[in-house]
């Protein structure tokens, strides 16, 4: 029973990182921009996260800064895609590429570096609980907020009118602007807020999840973010769910070779990455269902006075 517990403990763990960077590229699709630079955003969040713990010795500095990194390249995303109004994705793409090649060259320095030794935390009482102790209330401040961030995103875009109104611009951005909505402002707040959550996680991973630099150790878990958004369809709980079904996912490989399951680890390996595919592949089968959810200006460009 305890196996299963630590399996459910490093399934939410695993997950947390998915879901904050997912939700914040929900708040980037809800206002109609698609941001393709994810992975990049998060390397350079998590240099930016582990140089900043290892000089000052202060997680909470850690993810400001990797916060900080992250809404500054959205920023610069921002800039180019909203006001210049070059291609979405084309931005994106280099996005990553740049973040991955300037974290490698930034991050040289601190391959070896190493940080103070992790705190470890438990909610009184409900940690010391048989099975659900471990695997519930044991984990890091971060994970809890992930889930305090679910809810407040939900309850924005639901039950707030600013939350309607960045709706509103990712649905008819034309209409917006009709009833006197700075558009492009509003999208350009949605691109740096999605960029800061996207840094936070990349920070969370170098700092907490996994407390080392390593160049590309973000390993294709923006993308998966990416992908959480569609398969959520668009809804913040739907992220959190979907999130903490991949984290199983990934951390199944590790509980399979523990209990001695003769599979190659090449092919553990590739689980939460094909389980991404199978999924995305269900879900763009019925097109009907995508257009339905997906914010009708999703991508597309928005010119005042046009």
């Amino acid at each position: 029973m305890e196996s299963y517990a630590l399996l459910i403990a490093a399934a939410m763990n695993a997950g947390t990182l998915l879901a904050i960077a997912a939700l914040g590229l929900l708040i980037n699709e809800r206002a109609g921009v698609v941001n393709l630079g994810a992975e990049g955003m998060m390397l350079v969040a998590a240099i930016a996260g582990f140089a900043t713990a290892v000089h000052t010795g202060s997680d909470v500095l850690a993810f400001a800064a990797g916060m900080g990194a992250g809404s500054l390249l959205a920023l610069v995303f921002g800039l180019l895609v909203i006001y210049l109004n070059t291609n979405q994705y084309a931005a994106g793409l280099a996005l990553s590429l740049f973040g991955t090649g300037f974290s490698a060259f930034v991050g040289i320095g601190y391959v070896q570096a190493k940080l103070s030794t992790r705190p470890s935390f438990s909610l009184p009482l409900l940690g010391d609980l048989p099975f659900v102790g471990p695997a519930l209330f044991r984990h890091h401040p971060m994970v809890y907020l992930a889930i305090a961030l679910t809810l407040a995103l939900a309850w924005f875009l639901y039950r707030s009118r600013p939350g309607l109104v960045l709706r509103a611009v990712g649905e008819s951005p034309e209409s917006a602007h009709a009833l006197g909505y700075p558009v492009r402002r509003i999208r350009l707040a949605a691109v740096m807020a999605g960029g800061a959550l996207c840094g936070l996680a990349g920070a969370y991973v170098s700092v907490i999840y996994t407390p080392l630099w390593v160049e590309g150790m973000i390993a294709g878990k923006g993308w998966i973010a990416l992908a959480l958004t569609t398969f959520a369809t668009w809804r913040p709980a739907r992220v959190l769910l979907g999130a903490y079904l991949f984290g199983f996912v990934t951390m199944l490989q590790f509980h399979l070779q523990g209990q001695g399951v003769q599979i190659a680890s090449q092919f553990l390996s590739m689980l939460p990455y094909l389980s991404t595919i199978v999924v995305l592949v269900l879900i763009s089968s019925n097109a009907s269902f995508i257009r339905a959810n997906m914010p009708a200006s999703l991508g597309k460009p928005f010119f005042p006075g046009s």
